[in-house]
């Protein structure tokens, strides 16, 4: 594909810059009261003047409490690329603070334009969890009660939505469980991933993350706390999981377990043809052989395999030292399989089985055995070394888009072959996923096909940079994929979405926006709740 049409580069130019941001703001300690620690004000944020509608919040009588002053950590997350600043931050202490505060703000009706946001670890990447002039709730402040891990025939865990994921494990590895699926990143809030999905490696065989939840307590646009499963407002119940907050805001799940392993035995292999390496791919979910299986790719990486060793070991040291990364476009598959010590020779027998199927670059064969835990927190060591280089608090334009699987090869040539040519600039994923394993009961939206791809261009912008890591060069490049998706008809859909028209949104919802609309007008007639994803106007 040629390079973007100057209607194309007007539009791109416009974006950069009106939605361009600074790096991480950090707020001063609060001057109405000391319910947070946040330090540091930036000078570029615009001031908040308190009205009548956000005055009237400090009469509610809350277990928390509100700021008003010095609430620029609102205004941010892991994207950097957007910053609206709201007119209080909520720090509620339980449900009911919540609750009373989305009653309060619903009862004021059309006389009020406030909105409110739940922000759990802030890892949204365009002011998802933002409210321009609105109520920010931090659910990090949430108490109640702990985690209630159940045993038995079909062992749970009771956790509240502010609950980390990384923490989840942790507990419910105490009982010998651990949940089926996870995200790459663990260190996200359980109501934050329900609200998209929760998409890893394990999708493929339990489904993401909103496939497996029993329950969920949910407070409502109108402020009601509901109790909802497959059972008991069920519309209520699918509408949130993968809802994009718009239907309720999730404050506890019910996450279902399975019986967690000790070990991991961890394997990447190269290919240098994306038809080998995607046929591969998509025989190993069929197979449910692995208990993981991810992909990337990796554009003109120089001592790529040198790199690897200082987590894995090469099968064939000498060969591995002799091969050359450089000025190649290289697919990583990346696999999995769960195991206890007392199984370790039967696990590498059924390996080495299932490898011997497989059409690899055999010299870059790579294997490792870590913990478990070690394994699934893997990307958090990788945030502690950025954030040491000073590069983890810095934009991040990613782009998540799910491929049919009929298109994925023309989809992996023009982006691969034409549009991403010299080199990329962050990891970029890629892997099916069985329909079949997805209950399309949830908001969530995916291609029509019976298998897909998850493709994740998770890419990383030098703030002062104008070349190709810079800021402007990334989104450009992310139109380019966007509008060749549209232009070949390959019927993609956004993952984590992101669209600045209702209009946009139609189109991405499909046949499902009607549903969305009703249960918007039934949950949250208002439009009250999550304002930055700007699907909605509050009413």
């Amino acid at each position: 594909m040629g390079s973007p049409s100057s209607a194309s580069r007007r539009q791109n130019n416009l974006l950069f810059l009106v939605f361009i941001m600074t790096l991480f703001f950090y707020s001063i300690p609060d001057k109405i009261n000391l319910c947070s620690d946040q330090s540091s004000v930036s000078p570029s944020v615009i001031p908040y003047k308190s009205s009548s509608n956000t005055s009237s919040l400090e009469t509610l009588k809350l277990d928390g409490c509100f700021s008003f002053d010095n609430i620029d950590h609102a205004a941010k997350d892991f994207g950097n690329m957007y910053h609206f600043l709201p007119a209080a931050v909520l720090h509620p202490k339980s449900v009911s603070d919540i609750s009373n505060t989305i009653k309060h703000v619903f009862k004021m009706g059309s006389t009020s334009q406030l909105t409110v946001a739940a922000r759990g670890h802030s890892h949204s990447l365009q002011g998802q969890a933002q409210a321009h002039q609105g109520i920010v709730i931090n659910m990090e402040s949430l108490q109640g009660p702990e985690m209630q891990v159940h045993t038995g025939e079909l062992p749970y865990v009771d956790a509240s939505g502010s609950e980390l994921w990384i923490d989840i494990l942790h507990e419910t590895l105490k009982y010998g469980l651990a949940p089926k699926s996870w995200t790459d990143y663990l260190h996200l809030t359980v109501g934050g991933t329900l609200s998209n999905a929760g998409i890893s490696g394990q999708a493929f065989k339990h489904g993401p993350q909103i496939n497996n939840i029993y329950q969920l307590e949910v407070v409502t646009g109108k402020g009601e706390v509901v109790t909802c499963s497959e059972n008991k407002n069920a519309d209520l119940f699918y509408g949130v999981l993968g809802g994009l907050g718009q239907f309720g805001i999730i404050t506890r799940a019910r996450i279902s377990l399975e019986p967690a392993p000790k070990m991991v035995k961890w394997i990447r292999a190269l290919y240098d043809e994306f038809s080998k390496f995607s046929n591969d791919q998509e025989h190993l979910i069929s197979k449910n052989s692995f208990d993981y299986i991810e992909g990337l790719v990796i554009i003109n990486r120089t001592g790529l395999l040198n790199n690897w060793r200082s987590s894995f070991n090469p099968k064939d040291p000498l060969q591995a030292s002799q091969f050359i990364s450089e000025g190649k476009t290289l697919y990583c598959l990346e696999i999995a399989k769960y195991f206890n010590p007392n199984e370790s020779d039967a696990m590498n027998q059924e390996t080495e089985s299932l490898l011997s199927e497989l059409s690899y670059i055999p010299s870059t064969l790579f294997l490792s055995e870590v913990s478990y835990v070690e394994f699934l927190d893997r990307v958090h060591l990788s945030e502690i070394k950025l954030r040491a280089k000073g590069l983890w608090e810095i934009p991040h334009p990613w782009l998540n888009l799910l491929i049919p699987k009929n298109k994925i090869f023309e989809f992996a040539q023009e982006v691969f072959g034409n549009i991403l040519t010299d080199s990329s600039n962050g990891p970029i994923l890629i892997y099916p996923v069985n329909k079949s394993k997805w209950d399309n009961r949830t908001s969530l939206i995916t291609p029509e096909e019976d298998t897909f791809y998850l493709v994740a261009f998770l890419s990383s912008a030098m703030p002062s940079s104008t070349g190709r890591d810079g800021l402007f060069h990334i989104l450009a490049q992310n139109q380019r994929i966007l509008g060749f998706c549209s232009s070949a008809s390959l019927g993609a859909k956004q993952y984590l979405p992101h669209y600045s028209t209702q209009e946009e949104w139609q189109t991405h919802f499909g046949p499902k926006w009607e549903v969305f609309v009703l249960r918007k007008s039934t949950y949250d007639p208002m439009a009250i709740l999550a304002p930055g994803q700007r699907i909605f106007r509050r009413k």
